[in-house]
């Protein structure tokens, strides 16, 4: 396990981000590549995006205090944006793409489609 992320960090992050790592990427992309826009392929995401990415794709046992401030502060921007049950509800477009970019849809119950 790692000494930087605990259970209640850990299961919050997991909570709060209810994309995939392949919904993410691919809303990353997605996201980049508006309508007046050819974005390099490393630079298709927000920093915050990226590192969520990078975090969802490694183990436990390898995050870093990096990632777990990372997770953080993940965690509290989904809770500052959202109401605590975090129950799907629309808002407007800006508001759900800012979240989105670092891997919480508001439009996905709290569950997410994991996978």
């Amino acid at each position: 396990m790692s000494e930087h992320v605990d259970d209640a960090l850990w299961d919050e992050f997991h909570r709060v981000v209810n994309m995939s790592a392949r919904e993410l990427d691919e809303w990353l992309a997605t996201d980049a590549a508006g309508e007046e826009s050819e974005p390099d392929p490393k630079q298709r995401a927000t920093p915050d995006g990226r590192r969520v990415l990078d975090i969802l794709r490694k183990r436990r046992g390898d995050l870093t205090r990096d990632d777990a401030e990372t997770m953080r502060a993940v965690v509290d921007h989904v809770h500052e944006a959202r109401r605590d049950d975090l129950e799907p509800v629309a808002g407007d477009a800006a508001w759900r793409r800012d979240l989105m970019r670092i891997g919480h849809d508001p439009l996905e119950p709290p569950e997410g489609r994991r996978g």
